[in-house]
């Protein structure tokens, strides 16, 4: 079971080449995954993590014949989810006095999960160490938001090793565990399609997260995550990636995502999608039908394109409930600096096209005015409305004009503020009471260095709610 690392670090987690899904039924398995768990070996015994539930009696057996448990030092737990924590009620029930290094989130999620089992967690904090001998120490960085309140990361000094955890991951197996040794192709894929449907809504974060592991001038050799292939090939490669797909990225593509009752939507998608071949011949253009296609792959499409076309008849003066779950994990995803329209057929009350409007804007995604609402089937009237749709999509409409943005002095101090990473309203009227803040303060008028009260990050990550 034991793979070696590098120096007396060893790989001792489980290939899952069978998983289908993963986050319930939320995330798509293509190409297996892994839980990745790690055993330093120096003066200290370490191991960092563990596997996931299903598997955490095989994990303990198969570590019982690489190591006497008894030897472990301790634990390390840099997320307290599952599929990382998972095994620690086997595993404490033959090392129970084990000390567990964690952030004290982690705490709280390891015992709202498994119960107060009297374990004896350590708590840490950005910066914190602990000698493990041979002249080398563990590193502990919280990584809040990335992607719970709970998550960090822990650097192996002399190895130059960054358990990386949920960052820098993907849901892919690779026998040989290694970036060098996976198909580049598959492993740049899985990597996007991990950042774009775990990662991205915490974006924000991860940008004021990777400027401050910069700031650390941690010499990373190796980052080891808990899913998926390590980085010992250039593992500088994964952050610029991150640095990139974290800042509003777009390439020059547009997504056009629907579903149909009888065929006539579809129809005005590929007509659009056909549209916008004429107009800009250079951009790329996708087309999935919402109830045939995976979420989690169309997404990682829209989260490359820098426009996105939504279309469903009207069904119960609403639109599809296919149509329905997707833009409610659409909103989920948090994108950024993305265009949308809406189209779609109706046989009496029509409502679907602007409800769509409604439900891209709550998404993020500015939505243009333009759109094709088609009586029954298209025809060529509805198709004559295609061109202008696309032009202002493309921002190429000369016609467009952007939308006035209300002077900050006239949108007033009292308004709702919303964290980026957790979803918290900050409420004027009602104050942060525990915190201090007496209803009333308006959220300019909140201290420096108050904070968001369920997820800990600061004001800068509060966006203003009209």
């Amino acid at each position: 079971m034991r793979r070696h690392v590098a120096g007396n670090v060893s790989w001792v987690g489980y290939i899952d080449w069978e998983l289908e899904r993963f986050h319930g039924d939320d995330y798509s398995i293509m190409n297996g995954s892994s839980q990745n768990a790690y055993l330093v070996e120096e003066e200290k015994t370490v191991l960092i993590d563990t596997v996931w539930t299903p598997h955490r009696f095989d994990f303990v057996e198969n570590l019982k014949q690489e190591i006497d448990l008894s030897k472990i030092d301790f634990i390390v737990a840099n997320h307290g989810e599952c599929d990382h924590s998972g095994s620690l009620t086997a595993l404490m029930e033959e090392i129970p006095d084990t000390p567990i290094y964690c952030t004290e989130n982690a705490v709280k999620s390891i015992e709202g999960q498994y119960g107060k089992r009297g374990w004896n967690f350590r708590t840490v904090k950005t910066g914190d160490s602990i000698e493990i001998g041979n002249g080398k120490k563990l590193i502990f960085v919280e990584m809040r938001m990335l992607h719970w309140p709970d998550s960090m990361a822990t650097f192996l000094t002399g190895d130059d090793i960054l358990f990386s955890n949920d960052a820098f991951g993907q849901h892919y197996s690779v026998e040989e565990l290694f970036n060098d040794k996976a198909d580049q192709c598959v492993l740049e894929k899985e990597a996007l399609k991990y950042f774009v449907n775990i990662i991205n809504p915490f974006a924000p974060v991860l940008k004021k997260k990777l400027v401050e592991l910069a700031g650390l001038n941690l010499p990373i050799k190796i980052i080891a995550p808990s899913h998926g292939a390590i980085w010992r090939d250039n593992p500088g490669q994964i952050v610029e990636k991150y640095t990139a797909w974290a800042d509003a990225y777009q390439e020059d593509q547009v997504t056009i995502a629907y579903d149909t009752m009888w065929e006539g939507t579809a129809k005005i998608a590929h007509k659009i999608a056909e549209e916008i071949a004429r107009q800009s011949p250079n951009t790329v253009v996708k087309v999935f039908n919402i109830s045939k296609s995976d979420k989690n792959e169309v997404m990682t499409d829209v989260f490359k394109s820098k426009a996105l076309v939504v279309g469903s008849p009207t069904v119960g003066n609403s639109y599809l409930s296919s149509v329905a779950g997707w833009l409610e994990f659409l909103k989920q995803l948090k994108f950024k600096n993305k265009k949308a329209a809406a189209f779609g057929c109706y046989g009496w009350s029509g409502e679907s096209v602007k409800l769509l409007q409604g439900k891209l804007a709550e998404a993020g995604f500015e939505v243009i005015d333009e759109n094709v609402r088609s009586l029954w089937n298209p025809d060529e009237e509805d198709f004559a409305q295609i061109p202008a749709l696309v032009s202002s999509l493309l921002g190429i409409d000369p016609n467009a004009e952007a939308a006035d943005e209300q002077p900050a002095a006239e949108t007033g101090k009292m308004s709702k503020w919303q964290c980026g990473p957790c979803g918290y309203i900050y409420d004027p009227a009602v104050g942060d009471p525990d915190s201090g803040i007496a209803p009333g303060t308006a959220f300019e008028d909140l201290p420096d260095d108050w904070s968001c009260p369920i997820c800990g990050v600061s004001k800068d990550m509060f966006n203003k709610l009209d």
